[in-house]
């Protein structure tokens, strides 16, 4: 469209040689970079460290997320070895001054969804049934090799508005966020407490608390978006450190049940099972236990009238 109507949008910035982006240094990078201080690499020891908190978390929550129990996933998780692999990669990509190669969670968890399998069989109305997750390594290699292969049209990726990205990950992040509890508890901040529909923690936590905890982490997710859109955003992997001190003083403020609703790992279609099995468990239970004292009564031979307590002006039957 902007060809055709001559609309100077900004595109997508793609070099055509197959080289160093500066042109004072080879392709292997010295770790003391040309006359650098002898104790420049001892440092660098001290933002390393918060790069390592950073790439382990992110790392960690994307295979988390990848690997729910709710996904049905097959194949068992290797996070030690995921992390083994990523960080040769990381020392690989800085002997070459290459951009490091990290966790994608949008796009890991939009590739979950897209092989998301459903049982379409169902009546009208009805919710699809989820059966699980196509595993397979197929549409890894393409993604891969079609990054590959995208060096050979730099020259035509010149011409991509980047409009078009930014919407197509904007697109990706919002999909992403379907089925996430905080985001349902958001938007149940927003209606009556009638128009609530029946989830878990809405059946067993006050609304009052439940938007207490919300608000919690809200605050929280506002304090990181504003180191990161500052100049302290250095310490950004520290900020991200600190959730884990703001959760442990949140035991003060909520109590253990309301955590373990509002906070805990196992997914709401899990939870909801449980709870739904604990309560035909105690129902079964109290149903028995009735039927026991009904036949234990229907069974028990009873005397007519026995005695006679004049002083409370009763009569008592006793049993034989």
């Amino acid at each position: 469209v902007d060809l055709v109507y001559r609309v100077n949008t900004p595109k997508l910035f793609v070099p055509l040689e197959f080289r160093p982006t500066r042109d004072d240094r080879d392709w292997v990078v010295s770790p003391l970079g040309g006359g650098a201080k002898a104790w420049l690499p001892f440092a660098a020891s001290i933002p390393a460290i918060l790069a390592v908190i950073l790439v382990f978390m992110d790392q960690q929550i994307t295979a988390l997320l990848v690997n729910r129990r709710e996904h049905k996933l097959k194949k068992g998780p290797g996070y030690h070895l995921d992390l083994l692999v990523v960080s040769a990669l990381i020392v690989l990509c800085s002997v070459f001054g290459l951009p490091w190669l990290v966790a994608a969670t949008v796009r890991s968890v939009t590739h979950v969804s897209s092989l998301n399998v459903v049982d379409t069989n169902t009546a009208p109305g009805e919710k699809p049934k989820f059966l699980g997750v196509r595993e397979q390594r197929v549409t890894n290699f393409f993604v891969f090799a079609l990054h590959g292969i995208s060096i050979l049209a730099a020259p035509a990726l010149r011409y991509v508005p980047l409009p078009i990205l930014y919407g197509l990950f904007l697109y990706m992040g919002v999909a992403s966020l379907r089925g996430v509890q905080f985001i349902e508890r958001i938007q149940l901040m927003l209606q009556p407490p009638k128009n609530h529909y029946d989830v878990y923690y809405v059946r067993h936590v006050p609304v009052v608390r439940m938007h207490l905890f919300t608000l919690v982490q809200l605050l929280s997710l506002a304090a990181l978006c504003i180191v990161k859109l500052t100049p302290a955003k250095l310490i950004f992997p520290i900020a991200v450190l600190g959730l884990v001190v703001v959760r442990h003083f949140m035991k003060y403020l909520f109590s253990e049940q309301e955590l373990e609703i509002l906070d805990d790992k196992m997914p709401e279609l899990l939870k909801r099972k449980k709870q739904d099995a604990k309560h035909k468990k105690d129902t079964v239970e109290q149903c028995r236990k009735q039927l026991d004292i009904e036949e234990a009564m229907a069974s028990t031979p009873m005397c007519p009238l026995d005695r006679w307590d004049g002083s409370e002006g009763t009569v008592r039957q006793r049993h034989a």
